[in-house]
């Protein structure tokens, strides 16, 4: 009646539902990255001495950030009396607090950018043109 189509005789695919395994020989490897050597350049003193000046940096920056974000939250929470003090006309000191998480937002970030550029950026630079990754100069 119907004639039910079977798979070509060879395929190995269509025959055992599996992918076939490739031949171990020289025309499947794959060839040797070209790039750096990534796992070298972590491993150099440099790098690490890199990483050490930015954590130096960005881990107690961001715990004395985080602390004044939580006291600045604590005392809106529990502290409503002191929060509610008029300093000057309408403004209070709930308001002053809340402009200085702005500010000092603004002050972290202004600190990182010249700290980054003093003490990270020229290490970088050293790094890159050793790993022979330096770029032209951007204009």
């Amino acid at each position: 009646m119907y004639d039910v189509a079977r798979p070509a005789p060879g395929n190995a695919l269509e025959e055992t539902g599996r992918i076939p395994v490739l031949p171990a020989g020289d025309q499947h490897r794959r060839p040797a990255p070209s790039g750096p050597d990534y796992p070298a350049i972590q491993a150099s003193p440099e790098f690490v001495s890199l990483r050490r000046r930015f954590r130096w940096f960005v881990f107690p920056m961001s715990f004395a950030f985080f602390a004044w974000y939580m006291t600045y939250v604590l005392l809106a929470a529990y502290a409503h009396d002191f929060m509610s003090r008029k300093v000057f006309g309408q403004v209070n000191v709930a308001i002053l607090l809340g402009l200085g998480q702005f500010a000092s937002t603004a002050l972290v970030t202004w600190l990182y950018l010249r700290y980054a550029r003093r003490r990270l950026d020229p290490r970088v630079e050293e790094l890159r043109a050793r790993a022979g990754l330096v770029e032209e100069k951007r204009r």
